[in-house]
């Protein structure tokens, strides 16, 4: 049997967790990058193996392009030519009004959020022309964004809310420029999700009140969104960004 061949970053936690046990359980092999909290990834690991699909784990920063080539190279080399890619690493720190933000972590947040993000892509979408994978069951790339593109993220992270625009931005543009190669290249856009992502572990509950359903989201929603489009079912769907956010 041919399993596709997933990367996924920042894999080790949250809704990068749910994503790599939701596609293993769907026949997908992942690899798995993470950035430093070994435990959880290998945690995640176990359960990915135990669900009949292979796994490694890859220490690595994805606004590093070193790293980023080291990802790509274990997962061929381990698994097989890569079908798949899954953008989902991200910094939503330093949390607070704009004009009250730290430059340097900033800067930081945006090299993970945008550039780690383009330097993957570029690197996917590389090795699948070369491969001729694009089109195998699983192919293409999904780019986590995030309903703060559109909202603002006003008195929180206002930095993150641009970073992710310029996800979708890119989702759209590659999209255009490698669907000759068979490379299909979407987003998902989660709302609050109940992760460890949010400096106030209470925020999901705070929220809650305005989201038009009532509650926010959980990883695994994320998950079932970017397993559809990374699915055939999604055959015909590119440039498109899924809003997964309760109707915010």
């Amino acid at each position: 049997m041919n399993h596709p061949v997933t990367v996924v970053t920042g894999g080790s936690r949250g809704i990068g967790a749910a994503i790599s046990t939701r596609l293993a359980k769907d026949g997908h092999h992942i690899a798995l990058g993470y950035h430093s909290d070994a435990d959880a990834a290998e945690k995640v690991a176990a359960e990915i193996r135990a669900a009949g699909t292979a796994c490694v784990t890859v220490r690595m920063d994805t606004a590093d392009e070193a790293d980023v080539d080291r990802l790509f190279e274990t997962a061929a080399g381990e698994l097989g030519p890569v079908t798949g890619l899954v953008n989902n690493a991200g910094i939503g720190a330093p949390v607070g009004p704009l004009a009250e933000a730290d430059a340097t972590a900033m800067r930081r947040a945006l090299d993970v959020n945008v550039l780690g993000y383009l330097l993957c892509a570029r690197r996917a979408v590389r090795d699948m022309t070369r491969n001729g994978t694009g089109t195998a069951t699983g192919g293409g790339i999904v780019n986590i964004s995030s309903a703060a593109a559109t909202l603002g993220a006003p008195g929180e992270y206002v930095h993150y809310a641009a970073a992710k625009g310029a996800v979708d931005t890119m989702t759209i543009g590659l999209a255009k420029e490698v669907a000759a190669h068979g490379i299909r290249v979407n987003a998902v856009a989660p709302g609050v999700i109940w992760t460890e992502f949010h400096a106030d572990p209470q925020r999901p509950a705070k929220q809650a009140a305005g989201i038009p359903l009532g509650r926010s989201g959980q990883p695994e929603e994320i998950a079932a969104a970017v397993a559809w489009l990374l699915s055939d079912e999604a055959s015909y769907a590119t440039g498109t960004i899924l809003r997964v956010a309760g109707g915010r």
